[in-house]
């Protein structure tokens, strides 16, 4: 298996959108599931916003969040409610007994692994019979926003290529269906959402954290460490995100698939 290396990073610009996240705006599928006295593991929890929310909604149950960044654990701690846990994990290997959890959650996690049915596969061991595998992605190739400027074109064309130079996946949400099937799924429910930013104040969170992103964070630095982007280049496509924000009429949808996978 290839070594699985996170597009992204952890740059202040990707944390300000991990941060935004909430369990009703980013997990809304899967509200229903989480009921009083559930045990929650959460793949992935990042800076652990809807971790968090989950543990208000299943308690007096508990939440476990795990991620493989041992800053980023520390910073979901921090200040979470009593009833959650964090801890360092690698989520090919869940360090939890066979059937601990009623629901396992990965939310914007499977797009950038080297092998998420093998990911599924796991998080379906660790689930109880009779309860949920839950998942989120992103479909990049399905983003769509106005105006039509081409300093995005090439945006989204280079996101393409640098995350498949990690051997991810970007368009993973119309996959979600196919992954869980070959992970060993047989009832699953395939949904869709979208997060939309069109407001004054959402273009201006949007597009700024993209506009620093493509100049600072891990994603910069592999386009540029392979050849696929120079610092220049970077430099427009930041400008484009600007140009983006102050345009009265400026749009822009993310279209996520879902999936929750009955074990």
């Amino acid at each position: 298996m290839a070594q699985d290396v996170y597009t992204h990073g952890h740059h202040e610009s990707v944390l300000r959108s991990h941060r935004w996240r909430t369990a009703e705006n980013s997990a809304a599928y899967l509200l229903s599931d989480l009921t009083p006295g559930a045990a929650v593991l959460d793949v992935g929890c990042g800076p652990g916003t809807i971790t968090h929310d989950f543990a208000e909604r299943v308690a007096p149950g508990h939440v476990t969040g795990v991620d493989n960044a041992a800053e980023i654990v520390e910073q979901a701690s921090a200040g979470a409610p009593a009833n959650t846990a964090f801890q360092v994990a690698d989520v090919y290997a869940l360090p939890f007994a066979d059937g601990s959890f009623d629901v396992v959650h990965a939310h914007q996690v499977l797009q950038h692994l080297t092998d998420p049915v093998a990911a599924l596969r796991e998080m379906r061991r660790v689930c109880r019979p009779g309860g949920i595998v839950a998942a989120r992605d992103a479909d990049y190739a399905a983003m769509t926003w106005y105006p039509q400027l081409p300093a995005l074109t090439d945006w989204l064309d280079l996101y393409h290529r640098v995350a498949r130079g990690n051997d991810a996946e970007p368009d993973a949400g119309r996959r979600l269906l196919g992954w869980a099937r070959e992970a060993g799924f047989g009832e699953v429910d395939a949904t869709a959402s979208a997060w939309c930013f069109a407001t004054a104040e959402e273009r201006t969170w949007w597009g700024g954290l993209w506009a620093d992103r493509v100049r600072n964070s891990a994603f910069a630095t592999q386009a540029v460490e392979r050849g696929l982007a120079t610092g220049a280049e970077l430099e427009r496509l930041s400008a484009g995100w600007r140009e983006w924000i102050d345009a009265d009429a400026a749009w822009f949808a993310v279209l996520n698939g879902e999936i929750r996978c009955h074990r």
